[in-house]
């Protein structure tokens, strides 16, 4: 419990640390240019519970379509242990120092879930490793796109990564007379480029509106600088269309028939793309079915967007889990580092097996078909495109 001269001296730490945080981020080049790369390393981290399960079915797949780029040297996957809880517990550490030096050796990573401990859990309240690759990587952009063609839905979410609520999470602490605070930051350099990667997505690939959300009538300062800065970055794009929503209203508008066909892409605040592409990925058949990408301007990883299930290695099943959040994510590293022709084959072939002949069910139980069986069959539908 601190008193008021130490909860300022604490703020004040935080202050310094956010401006070289500020100074890094200006000093970055630009994009990796994956075309001038002599090989393109992919990480596979398989992190824990039914984790390393999808993310190998992923791997497996990935490299079935880029077989021809492998024997000619152009790609190379490189295996990563060392992000399970049990690794992490020991060390006391989110990320490992030996895990970050060989995920900083990889271009792009593909990683599985992770489990990150809560207040009364057996392990020790280390920070999710999430939170903390997005940081020391500085994958600013969280990516999730949602797709229901026969709803009409069809978004894209840029969610802002490495600041917001989540930023300082652990970070806040308790005053006298039982006073918890804590904290939530917006830069001017991070909204901007987040903005940037926002309306130029949407204007290289035809979207005509971005709706960028916040609460700026409540948080006024960083969720109205927020507003502010991405409608600057709209300016510059005047044949898109820009509208602007508070998130409680645009959790509602996304279950609006008449509405929600309108949407496009979105650009928003950390906490708030969180809460709502877990809503957005319900409508596609739930986040066991959806991907993320998670790009900075050095690094990328590409993630289901569910957790890490370890009732489900408990009980002995982890061999059923579905791997369909893994493989959306591995079509967007494929389109990501360049291979968009092999991106295109395995998101239709995702669509064919997931929503239209659906041969073959994977239901997280003997019900349904293996992880296994199911990596067979979109490799079987890619085959016969």
């Amino acid at each position: 419990m601190y008193n008021i001269p130490q909860a300022q001296e604490k703020f004040a730490a935080l202050i310094e640390a956010q401006k070289k945080r500020v100074t890094a981020m200006r000093e970055q080049g630009d994009f990796v240019d994956y075309q001038s790369l002599n090989q393109i390393i992919i990480g596979i981290c398989g992190g824990d519970g039914i984790g390393p399960t999808i993310t190998k079915e992923a791997q497996r797949v990935l490299a079935f379509l880029l077989k021809d780029a492998v024997a000619q040297g152009k790609v190379a996957f490189r295996e990563i242990d060392g992000l399970t809880i049990e690794n992490r517990a020991a060390h006391l550490k989110a990320i490992p120092d030996d895990v970050l030096q060989e995920l900083k050796a990889c271009h792009v990573i593909l990683k599985g879930p992770t489990t990150t401990p809560r207040a009364g859990d057996e392990w020790p309240n280390i920070e999710s490793a999430n939170v903390a690759m997005r940081k020391e990587l500085d994958l600013f952009a969280n990516v999730r796109p949602v797709k229901v063609p026969e709803q009409g839905i069809d978004w894209t979410f840029f969610r802002e990564n490495t600041e917001g609520a989540y930023t300082l999470g652990s970070c806040g602490f308790e005053t006298e007379d039982g006073i918890s605070i804590d904290f939530t930051v917006t830069t001017t350099d991070g909204t901007q480029r987040i903005a940037e990667l926002a309306y130029d997505y949407a204007n290289r690939n035809g979207k005509k509106r971005v709706s960028i959300v916040t609460k700026a009538n409540i948080v006024k300062e960083t969720d109205g600088k927020f507003l502010r800065l991405c409608q600057e970055v709209a300016k510059r794009y005047p044949d898109i269309t820009t509208d602007d929503w508070y998130i409680d209203i645009m959790t509602a508008k996304l279950v609006d028939e008449k509405r929600r066909k309108d949407f496009s892409v979105f650009v928003l605040p950390n906490l708030y793309g969180d809460i709502i592409t877990d809503e957005a990925a319900e409508f596609q058949g739930g986040v066991g079915t959806a991907g993320s990408g998670n790009i900075g301007k050095r690094y990328a990883m590409f993630e289901a967007i569910h957790g890490s299930a370890p009732r489900m290695v408990q009980e002995g099943r982890a061999q059923y889990a579905d791997p369909c959040s893994m493989l959306r994510a591995s079509v967007m590293l494929l389109s990501h580092i360049g291979y968009q022709e092999e991106a295109n084959k395995l998101e239709r072939a995702l669509d064919i097996c997931m929503f239209e002949e659906k041969a073959l069910t994977v239901t997280g139980r003997d019900t349904g078909c293996t992880c296994n069986e199911f990596g067979d069959y979109v490799m079987r539908t890619i085959a016969a495109l």
